[in-house]
């Protein structure tokens, strides 16, 4: 076997937002352990929860600069200072329920900032490849019984969801304006719902069940029927992290809209997953929320036929292994000893690998 994702990332400088955040922190640990030369750029992050980026020390792993993408000034120096030959963008908000209450923040953010970081990118000579990282929750939902494809409309219900759409479509036309004539790759990557040790986020499932039943009370759950693509969330960084490798090689082929969703026998509804949550950790309870007045999606799922085809990925854990391995990271963090957290994360790392080499998987 060569090396993991072909080498590509071994000694590449990467350029990273959203760095500080939940995905963002996965993403830095595991480009670090692939040799590359990572600058985060990103929010300061909050102090209100606990942070993955600060418990696993990785500000002093990266590059780390605090800025807001809506800076394009600041974003166009650290790119000249950094000169990145692939930049990942996941700086976001990335909340439906924050977006109903901060709309115009939501569309400053995950719009104008993926404009500028667009803008900031095509104007540096060294940049190679980008992959802006939007949601499934980009496509206009009329909840089919059947995943959502990549050529499939955009669209949102939500503020948050509308977004993404937008951020596709401005993707879509600066590829077709700028990138493809300066041989620049483009791509956008949607991928389903992400799980994993590290999220505080509130009004996320998995971080309200484990605040919830760290605290002795029922966990309340708007929509126990709600039917999403549950997925670790190494499983989509494996497959921008291969898709990166491959742009690095073609900037044409591999310039397009990307699902990283999960197989159709692990999309299940908010109770399934909870009951596999409460039988990992051991504990928990359940509660119905009738309060819950805000429209959100009943079914969600994605089609990855494109990405087994084109890109030889598949996932690697079923959704039980997906639960499992979060549920032991916050285990872990929560026996408040003196465990390193960035040496755990990356043991969850090497395990993944392991199995994606037992896999036999195209990008080991």
């Amino acid at each position: 076997m060569g090396e993991l994702f072909g080498g590509a990332y071994k000694g590449r400088k990467v350029l990273l937002t959203g760095h500080t955040g939940f995905k963002g922190s996965w993403l830095s640990i595991w480009l670090n352990k692939l040799g590359a030369k990572v600058t985060g750029y990103s929010l300061d992050p909050s102090d209100k929860e606990p942070s993955m980026f600060k418990i696993c020390n990785l500000e002093n792993k990266v590059t780390n600069v605090i800025g807001d993408v809506r800076n394009l000034k600041k974003l166009k120096e650290v790119f000249n200072d950094c000169k990145p030959q692939i930049v990942f963008h996941l700086a976001a908000q990335p909340l439906v329920r924050v977006s109903y209450k901060n709309p115009v923040e939501t569309y400053e953010t995950n719009v104008m900032g993926t404009v500028n970081v667009l803008e900031a990118a095509k104007d540096c000579k060294s940049v190679k490849a980008v992959i802006i990282i939007t949601t499934d929750k980009c496509y206009e939902n009329k909840e089919y019984v059947y995943g959502y494809r990549e050529n499939d409309p955009m669209g949102g219900y939500d503020p948050y969801s509308s977004s993404k759409g937008c951020a596709e479509l401005v993707v879509s036309a600066y590829r077709n304006s700028f990138y493809n004539s300066n041989n620049i790759a483009l791509a956008s990557v949607r991928a389903g719902n992400v799980i994993g040790g590290g999220d505080w986020a509130k009004d996320r499932l998995i971080p309200d069940f484990v605040r919830a039943t760290l605290e002795n009370r029922k966990v309340l759950i708007r929509n126990p029927q709600a039917t999403r693509p549950w997925q670790h969330v190494l499983e989509p960084l494996s497959g921008y992290l291969w898709l990166g490798s491959l742009m690095l090689k073609d900037s044409k082929k591999y310039s397009s809209g990307w699902n990283f969703g999960p197989n159709d026998t692990d999309v299940l509804d908010v109770e399934g997953i909870l009951k596999l949550c409460i039988g990992s950790y051991g504990d928990g309870n359940i509660e119905i929320d009738n309060s819950q007045q805000l429209h959100e999606a009943n079914l969600l799922k994605l089609d990855i036929s494109k990405v087994k085809y084109y890109l030889k990925w598949y996932p690697v854990w079923h959704v039980k292994q997906a639960v499992d391995m979060t549920m032991k990271w916050y285990k872990e963090f929560y026996k408040k000893q003196d465990e390193n957290m960035h040496q755990y994360t990356l043991r969850q790392i090497c395990k993944y690998e392991q199995d994606a080499k037992k896999n036999d998987l195209l990008w080991y």
